[in-house]
C-alpha cells in the first residue's frame, strides 16, 4: 500500500501521524494533521478526563465530514477516556465504563472514524481471569447493542503498571479468543508500552522475535495502529512514561526496523511524544525523525 498526501501525490511511507488536539473542534485536528503533511492522525472525540458523554451536533459532524474530504485524511483513530475499566469489579463503574465505551462507538462512527482504542483495563479486587472475562463480556454487550456501528475497536498494548491488563500478548490473545465479532476486533500496539513490558524491538534479533512473538500469539491479522513512541524508563520496568522518538532507552535503530519493516508498512502508526513545552514542536521533530528513517536498497531516501 502506497499512502498519499492530502494532494494524492504518492509518497513512499505508509499513513503517518500524531495525536491532535480537538480544543479548536474535532475538525480543526484533521487541518492540523494536513499542516504536519500527516496522512494519518489519532484524537479524543471529548475530554480524556471526564465522564461527561458529548454529543455530537449535525454541524460538527458536516465540518468532519469536510475536513477529511478536503484534506484527503481518512486514517483516523479516537481514544477512549482514560476513566474506562471493562474490568472493574465495582458495579457502579463498570456500568460507566460500558456505557462510555458505548457511546464513543457510536460518535466515532457517525464521523466515520475507523478506529476506537482501548486501553483493557485493570484487575482491581479480583483475579486475572476474572478481569479478562468481564472485559470480554463487556466488549461482546456492547457490540451487541450498536450492531450497525462501522468502528473497529483496537485494544491497546499496556505496560503492566499496576493491575493493568494487556501487557501480556496472551491476555489481549485470549480477549480476542472470546469476542464473538472478529471483524470488529483488532490490536493497538505502543512501541513504549510493550517495551516497557518486557519485548525488546532495539536489535533486529530482539525486533523479529517481538514481532514473531506477536504473529503466533495474537496474529498479525489484527495488528490495526500502531503507537510510536520511545521510552523514559528502561525495558521491563512496566512503567509508561513517553519520550521523544531516539532520545529515550528505546533508541533510533528500532524505529528504523519498524518504519522499514514492509509487512506493516500499511499500517497507520501515530506518535504520543510529548508537545512542544520548551518552544520546540515537538511533533514536526519526532515526525521528521520517523520519515528519516525510511531506506530504499538500504540507503536513506
Amino acid at each position: 500500500m502506497v499512502s498519499k498526501k492530502a494532494n494524492n501525490t504518492p509518497i513512499p511511507f505508509g499513513p503517518l501521524g500524531a495525536h491532535f488536539s480537538i480544543a479548536k473542534g474535532l475538525h480543526n485536528a484533521v487541518y492540523r494533521a494536513e499542516k504536519y503533511n500527516c496522512t494519518a492522525l489519532q484524537l479524543f472525540t471529548k475530554s480524556a478526563h471526564t465522564w461527561k458523554e458529548r454529543t455530537l451536533t449535525h454541524t460538527e459532524i458536516d465540518e468532519f465530514e469536510r475536513a477529511k474530504a478536503t484534506t484527503g485524511i481518512t486514517l483516523i483513530a479516537s481514544h477512549t477516556s482514560y476513566l474506562i475499566n471493562l474490568a472493574s469489579c465495582n458495579q457502579n463503574k463498570h456500568k460507566r465504563s460500558l456505557n462510555a465505551l458505548k457511546q464513543e462507538m457510536i460518535r466515532s462512527s457517525l464521523l466515520g472514524i475507523q478506529y476506537v482504542v482501548l486501553h483493557p483495563g485493570f484487575c482491581t479486587g479480583g483475579e486475572l481471569n476474572e478481569g479478562l472475562d468481564r472485559i470480554t463480556f463487556s466488549i461482546n454487550k456492547v457490540f451487541s447493542e450498536i450492531p450497525k456501528h462501522k468502528t473497529r475497536l483496537l485494544l491497546e498494548t499496556t505496560a503492566g503498571q499496576g493491575s493493568a491488563i494487556g501487557h501480556d500478548f496472551k491476555q489481549l490473545a485470549d480477549i480476542v479468543a472470546k469476542v464473538k465479532a472478529k471483524g470488529q476486533i483488532g490490536i493497538c500496539l505502543d512501541t513504549c508500552h510493550i517495551f516497557a513490558a518486557g519485548y525488546d524491538i532495539r536489535t533486529k534479533a530482539m525486533y523479529e522475535k517481538t514481532m514473531d512473538q506477536f504473529n503466533s500469539v495474537i496474529g498479525m491479522d489484527y495488528l490495526s495502529l500502531i503507537h510510536l513512541n520511545d521510552s523514559k524508563r528502561p525495558l521491563g520496568s512496566k512503567v509508561d512514561r513517553h519520550e521523544h522518538i531516539g532520545r529515550g532507552e528505546i533508541g533510533m535503530k528500532a524505529f528504523r526496523l519498524l518504519i522499514n519493516d514492509k509487512r506493516i508498512r500499511h499500517i497507520p502508526k501515530i506518535i504520543e511524544t510529548p508537545k512542544d513545552t520548551d518552544g520546540k514542536d515537538w511533533d514536526e521533530i519526532n515526525l521528521a525523525r520517523l520519515r528519516g528513517c525510511l531506506r530504499r536498497n538500504g540507503e536513506p531516501i
